[in-house]
This record gives structure tokens, sequence and C-alpha cells, in this order.
């Protein structure tokens, strides 16, 4: 279970949502569900226009999370992640802060995405 708050300009203020966790629904498709309009085109990782900050409000070390493959390259290409972020999070289970929306799954920790 998770609280997932999104934020942006495009909003007049924050909604936060309860996930579901373990029901591998990816962070799009929970802002579709509840009317958050995070930007999106293609749905399935190639075009990065899904591309948000996500920041884990524990406090605690953030769950790893694998990038799929798209997300690597798509998020290096735009200059929101490094290659040193890549191989933290292959070789550490360090998540970067930016996520294709449409690639990530949401998990058991309260998230603040900001788009």
């Amino acid at each position: 279970m998770a609280d997932v708050t999104f934020t942006s300009p495009a909003m007049p203020k924050d909604v936060t949502v309860y996930a579901i966790a373990g029901d591998t629904r990816t962070l799009l498709s929970v802002a579709k569900e509840h009317k958050v309009p995070i930007h999106f085109e293609c749905e399935n990782g190639e075009c990065g226009s899904c591309a948000c900050e996500v920041s884990v409000l524990s406090g605690k070390t953030p769950l790893g999370i694998s990038l799929t493959e798209k997300e690597k390259t798509v998020l290096k290409l735009a200059g929101k992640i490094t290659q040193q972020q890549i191989d933290d999070a292959e070789v550490k289970d360090l998540p970067p802060p930016w996520r294709l929306a449409c690639q990530f799954i949401v998990r058991h920790e309260d998230i603040l995405v900001k788009f």
C-alpha cells in the first residue's frame, strides 16, 4: 500500500492517491485512473514524454526498482540521468530520481511525483 502524491505547476493543488502495492500497475496507469494530467504519448517507454521526478517520502533508502532498457536509453538521451546513476541502479539498487511514468511500477512506499 502506498500513497502517491502528484505535484505539478499544471495542477491547482497536489493530489494524493492510494495505490495498491503488488498490483504491478504503472505510475502512468495510476495517474490516468485518478485523472492526474501527466503528459504522455506512446505509453511504452520510447518517447520520454512521461518523464517525471520520483522521490520517496519516508526518508528511508528507496527500494531498488529496475529500470527498463527503454528507460535507460530514453532518460539518458534526454539528459535526465547519467551513466553513473544507471550503474548505481544496477549495482547498488539505488533508483535514479527521474523515471518514465509508463515504465515505473508503484511499490509499497509513499512517493512524491513531480512532473
